[in-house]
């Protein structure tokens, strides 16, 4: 978020006193800090109380800091030149510990008068039986340094060059007291007095000198929530003007009909009955479809929750209103897994079905743009290949993006613009998106969402064991594989590496081939190396039941559906994030029979690896696991999000403030309800901030 632009906080950092061209360049280099604005939103990421003095007797190792008022005594030089050390008694009524420094012992040794008592402030360390603070911040007792005290102190993010420099958090500090001695008619207000009033906010420039030196806990608290709720307002704000946009003026075609194509497969090849969760979702597409509006609709579902039928059937409706459909995935063997389903879902209707992807042969590609050209093909599947510009439709009515987190926004764009009246789109993510992020991420669009399986299917067990149960693993493989079922087997890396103690893919391979040896096993091996040909040519010896065990990376994520799979076992499995082992276990559990994940770790496990492990094996929710995800590593790490633009949160967190982001939307809400041009005077300041933040960025909303 940054600031309201103006001559003053567009000044380069160079020109603030105390800062010069060399530390410039640093803080440049080293905090992207480039002019008083970015300065200015530069935000402590702590703050330590010094508003409480401890007795001596108080002390205990375990706290994080303390401040204690006492006098100093006995300073002595111990070791020799390499080793000197300087200690010093601090003493009080309750007691005594030591004080000492390895360095600076020149200026420090005469510093200290007998007699006068200081204020001493460190970390507390136990040292054999005393309590000892290395390099101590020191000052004599005065009002002044009383009053100091009694704030709560920010502590800002540093480098070791910046640290060099003189730019530790301190140092900081003092740049940015500088900086608001002069910035404060250069605040400008951002939030509409009605706003202000009705949300008991604080005034920005209120917000930004507390936030930096708050008066007490209860000042930073404010200031703190008012630029939270800026921040996330203004998201909110932009996201539902263009939704709002996309609803008002973005024409769609009217799929008036719902025929002989959607008929035939609902009512004669349709072999199981939907599920009520489906049903609801095709009745909102079908609402979407008949609006006249463009649907822009996000469809999430965990895997194996039935999107790709809810995908065929909003295609077929579009078929029988004369248009033609294509979806499109992130990989070739997404791709070919989805036009083989498609093809057999479809089979002898009379619906042409063509792939088309960056291994197709030039013969067939020819005869796939002709085709799609002229309209004699109703449906395309592919990869990044459909959005090449010599791919044209005759007549584009659905676009399906699936797993559309993988692909960016203008590849996305280049499929929407296919079409003279935008297409409706459907996205379909199988990656179950947390609350906050969806709001954050997809707060314009319209959100459906499979929550139920279908039913017949059994939960997987998933199963923690240990590298020293690996015998007991290989015998549970074994027997279902004398079942006649089949296993993967997850590596996460191909080649051994130095720095990571993981279990090698090849290495595996040839342990796996030793207990499962030939010819009563056969065992396929797959990663992202290898040639596409033989990739496939390993994969379909594992679909088709040539090989009981398939040994991959997690190239086969996505993209690979044999229900007589049943056994999933991720070696090194405390290295895969939550999302990533969640994806890998819904390879398994696509038939009738139980399925199994097993979690394969080494003994010494962090406290977040098993936590991750902790919630795998405690659940099968998948939105359970990605709010647990999304509070682990927060937004930024999560799938998909960095390519967004839209989290670089300075202040906000949504791991933590989802009751602020809910509000804010509220309040956005209601604004536009009241003025959705914001023309009110009241809304001016809106306006300007909108422009501010958003002018330089294309809006891809109503393209997801």
């Amino acid at each position: 978020m940054a600031a309201v632009r103006s001559g003053f906080l567009d000044t380069p950092i160079e020109f603030l006193k105390g800062v010069g061209p060399k530390r410039a360049d640093l803080l440049r280099a080293e905090a992207e800090i480039f002019n008083f604005q970015d300065l200015l939103f530069f935000f402590p990421f702590r703050y330590i109380d010094r508003s409480r003095f401890y007795t001596i007797r108080e002390v205990t190792g375990e706290m994080p800091f303390v401040q204690i008022r006492g006098k100093i005594s006995d300073i002595q030089l111990h070791g020799k030149q390499r080793t000197t050390r300087m200690t010093a008694t601090l003493s009080d009524a309750t007691g005594s510990l030591e004080l000492v420094w390895f360095r600076g012992f020149k200026w420090l040794k005469d510093k200290f008068k007998p007699g006068v008592e200081y204020i001493v402030f460190g970390k507390p360390a136990l040292f054999g039986r005393v309590y000892n603070i290395a390099h101590p911040e020191i000052e004599p007792v005065t009002p002044g340094a009383i009053n100091q005290s009694s704030a709560m102190q920010p502590v800002y993010n540093s480098t070791e060059k910046l640290r060099a420099r003189g730019l530790d958090s301190k140092g900081i500090g003092k740049l940015l007291k500088t900086l608001l001695e002069f910035a404060g008619r250069h605040i400008h207000e951002t939030l509409p007095e009605s706003i202000l009033k009705q949300s008991k906010l604080v005034s920005r420039e209120t917000a930004l000198r507390e936030i930096h030196f708050p008066t007490n806990a209860q000042s930073l608290q404010k200031a703190q929530a008012r630029l939270k709720f800026e921040e996330l307002f203004y998201i909110q704000l932009n996201l539902l003007r263009q939704r709002m946009i996309r609803l008002e003026k973005t024409e769609g075609y009217v799929f008036s009909v719902v025929g002989e194509h959607f008929n035939n497969f609902f009512f004669n090849r349709l072999s199981f009955e939907l599920t009520g969760a489906q049903k609801r979702v095709m009745k909102e597409i079908r609402s979407d479809t008949l609006s006249g509006k463009q649907m822009n609709r996000l469809l999430q579902g965990d895997v194996g929750s039935g999107k790709t039928v809810i995908a065929v059937m909003s295609m077929l409706i579009a078929l029988d209103n004369g248009f033609q459909a294509c979806l499109m995935a992130p990989t070739e063997i997404l791709a070919f897994q989805h036009y083989e389903s498609v093809s057999n879902m479809l089979s002898d209707s009379g619906i042409q079905v063509a792939l088309l992807t960056g291994s197709t042969k030039q013969s067939e590609r020819k005869t796939i743009l002709s085709g799609l050209k002229e309209g004699s093909i109703h449906i395309v599947i592919g990869t990044h290949a459909l959005i090449e510009d010599v791919v044209a439709f005759e007549s584009l009515g659905m676009v399906v993006i699936d797993e559309q987190h993988r692909f960016g926004v203008a590849q996305r764009a280049r499929l929407w613009a296919k079409s003279d009246t935008p297409p409706h789109v459907l996205v379909m993510t199988a990656t179950p998106i947390p609350r906050t992020l969806a709001m954050t991420l997809y707060g314009d669009l319209d959100v459906s969402v499979i929550d139920e399986l279908p039913p017949g299917r059994k939960p997987i067990k998933t199963i923690h064991q240990y590298d020293r149960n690996r015998l007991k693993v290989f015998g549970f493989m074994r027997d279902q594989v004398a079942k006649g079922r089949q296993v993967y087997v997850v590596y996460p890396l191909i080649k051994e590496s130095e720095k990571l103690d993981l279990k090698d893919l090849n290495d595996g391979y040839e342990s796996i081939v030793r207990e499962f040896p030939p010819p009563q096993y056969a065992v396929s091996i797959v990663h992202g190396k290898m040639k596409p040909a033989d990739k496939d040519w390993e994969m379909q010896r594992f679909v088709s039941g040539q090989t009981q065990i398939m040994v991959a990376t997690t190239v086969i994520e996505v993209g690979i559906d044999v229900p007589n799979a049943s056994v999933m076992v991720i070696e090194s499995a405390e290295r895969f994030g939550l999302s990533q082992l969640h994806q890998l276990r819904g390879r398994v559990g696509r038939g009738a029979d139980q399925s199994y994940c097993i979690l394969m770790s080494k003994d010494e496990l962090s406290a977040d690896a098993r936590k991750r492990l902790g919630v795998m094996v405690s659940t099968n929710d998948g939105f359970q696991i990605a709010e647990t995800d999304l509070q682990l590593r927060g937004p930024g790490d999560i799938q998909g999000t960095q390519q967004s633009g839209i989290l670089d949160l300075k202040i906000a967190d949504l791991t933590k403030d989802e009751a602020i982001l809910k509000y804010a939307r509220a309040r956005a809400i209601d604004l536009l309800k009241g003025d959705s041009s914001l023309q009110k005077p009241d809304n001016r300041v809106v306006r300007q901030r909108l422009q501010e933040l958003y002018h330089d960025r294309l809006h891809w909303g109503r393209i997801s």
